[in-house]
């Protein structure tokens, strides 16, 4: 799809009786599309969506042909859509047999014999970095894990730069000294040390809040999750602190890291503290155990792989009105390109698949995948009525601001980040995927849980689409930020990656830009470059309890 920069305004669907505002449109102003031509009856900003028929109280509201909701009250053509005149409704699914579906799979003939620079694992995956993982088993050892960042970072060479540290010494010797006047602007940060292991990308150390005080399936969920963590091809070895009595145990951690790899044989090192006494004669054993496993690990060297051997988390977060229009089909169109080519991506954030559901149905290559999609979706969707929530409440206040005023039309453009390939599969949270190609994975919308998710999922590059903007990052999977507007990209040009805009401006077609992030994305996966949220140190981690989050 191209967008036109003379038009206005852009009917996704011929189906749809709303079209979305791509610029400010003043009051009084003719909109046409297709054919048909309406006066706004209001100023409208950009990303707002108006009516382009007259609708009753009552009416279906249409969007990419998908119906996102019911008129609350009578709405002139040329009216805005807002949370006072729509509310949330979505197709009913699940209900009848699956429909036939077809697609007609990209060319691919470019890009079969590119290859990028990774990791190769014995059990034949291939990572896009090489990290070294010290995770708690429980919350009691997240002090010492951050005493093993302290003592390893800096020393190696992976520490973030001082820069407010610097900035606050100079804020404390101007009060020392009497001085007054506006703050200093952040001190240029001395150069890092060098990378003592150039072949190691990374030390990541994670906290949480779990393994102990929780239910049994709390304690099981955890160990799933870091167990998933720690087979991801990124991952060279991992370090496991222990205080001993908790609840989340070595040997669940092993038999959950068996269930997922029977053969893995990356170094596992444990340390419990109970067994040792005192903190430093267990750190002491930790850290010399660890530099020579990072000694080990610096051995492998990135080696040339087939696009194929990525796997790739779809995610998008802090939503506009232009996200559906611009970098999700992008995205959508980058990943029919890789399951085209034999590659694995995968949607997560269930919440945001309300109202797609019989079309992502349909797309099940199993019957079976269909129905446990339609199981999950209804389960998921029970606990948040069980507690007074539902997935109309999705929609931030961010997203509402910026025209998502259902989450039917906030999951309709989410949607489009899976393109129009047959559904290889449907996981759950921290299942693997047995097979290529696209996979519905049930995560929370919230963009951490979700992302922590992906990565125990096998992901090994998270694609992120903002069009507000966030930081978020991840310590296994590097999280590429996806501008859907160029405005943003200019605003925000320490965490945005990439400029998706340029399908808004017409400059470019969805799938120009899903080509040009898919040759980007080939130099990150070999380490020429590198993510913002890697540069920021940004390693947001934190496992799903399953309860209610939307």
């Amino acid at each position: 799809m191209t967008i036109q920069t003379s038009r206005s305004c852009l009917r996704i669907h011929p189906t749809d009786n709303v079209v979305v505002a791509l610029q400010d449109i003043p009051q009084g102003d003719c909109i046409t599309t297709d054919g048909l031509s309406v006066r706004v009856t209001q100023s409208v900003a950009a990303k707002h969506k108006v009516a382009i028929e007259a609708l009753a109280i009552g009416d279906p509201v249409r969007m990419y042909g998908v119906l996102v909701g019911k008129a609350t009250q009578p709405i002139a053509a040329g009216d805005t859509i807002t949370t006072f005149n729509l509310r949330h409704e979505a197709e009913p699914y699940g209900l009848t047999r699956r429909r036939p579906y077809s697609w007609h799979a990209p060319d691919v003939s470019d890009w079969e014999t590119l290859t990028f620079a990774g990791y190769h694992r014995s059990d034949g995956s291939v990572g896009t970095r090489n990290f070294w993982l010290v995770v708690p088993l429980v919350f009691c050892e997240n002090r010492n894990v951050e005493m093993m960042k302290a003592a390893f970072e800096r020393e190696l060479g992976y520490a973030q730069p001082d820069t407010y540290v610097d900035q606050v010494r100079q804020l404390v010797q101007a009060y020392r000294t009497g001085q007054t006047g506006p703050a200093p602007a952040a001190a240029i940060p001395e150069a890092a040390r060098p990378r003592l292991f150039p072949n190691i990308d990374g030390i990541q150390f994670l906290t949480h809040e779990q393994g102990c005080g929780g239910t049994n399936a709390d304690a099981d969920s955890l160990c799933q999750l870091l167990a998933g963590c720690i087979v991801n091809p990124n991952v060279a070895g991992v370090t496991v602190l222990s205080l001993g009595c908790q609840k989340s145990q070595i040997d669940q951690l092993r038999a959950e890291i068996r269930k997922r790899q029977p053969g893995f044989d990356r170094p596992l090192l444990y340390f419990d503290q109970q067994t040792y006494g005192t903190e430093s004669a267990m750190l002491t054993d930790a850290i010399r155990d660890t530099f020579n496993g990072l000694v080990a690990a610096n051995a492998q060297t990135r080696q040339p792989a087939p696009l194929s051997r990525l796997s790739v988390g779809l995610k998008c977060g802090g939503s506009d009105g232009f996200s559906g229009i611009s970098a999700n089909p992008a995205l959508g169109h980058l990943s029919d390109l890789l399951v085209t080519l034999g590659g694995t991506t995968l949607l997560a954030e269930f919440p945001e698949l309300c109202g797609v559901e019989q079309e992502l149905i349909d797309r099940c290559a199993n019957p079976t995948d269909a129905d446990r999609f339609v199981g999950l979706m209804q389960q998921y969707a029970a606990q948040a009525a069980a507690v007074g929530a539902g997935f109309d409440m999705n929609p931030s206040v961010g997203n509402i601001r910026d025209g998502l005023i259902t989450d039917a039309i906030k999951s309709a453009g989410a949607a489009r980040k899976g393109g129009y390939a047959p559904i290889a599969g449907v996981l759950d949270y921290t299942d693997l995927p047995t097979r290529p190609g696209l996979h519905l994975l049930c995560t929370p919308g919230n963009d951490v849980l979700a992302t922590t998710g992906m990565a125990a999922s096998g992901a090994t590059l998270i694609l992120f689409t903002t069009g507000l903007g966030t930081p978020t990052g991840n310590p296994i999977a590097p999280t590429v930020k996806i501008a859907t507007n160029t405005r943003l990209a200019d605003r925000m040009p320490d965490i945005i990656d990439f400029d998706a805009g340029l399908v808004i401006a017409g400059q470019e077609t969805i799938e120009q830009t899903g080509e040009r992030l898919l040759r980007w994305l080939i130099d990150l996966a070999s380490g020429h470059i590198r993510t913002k949220a890697e540069d920021l140190g940004q390693n947001d981690f934190i496992p799903w309890q399953r309860g209610v989050n939307l």
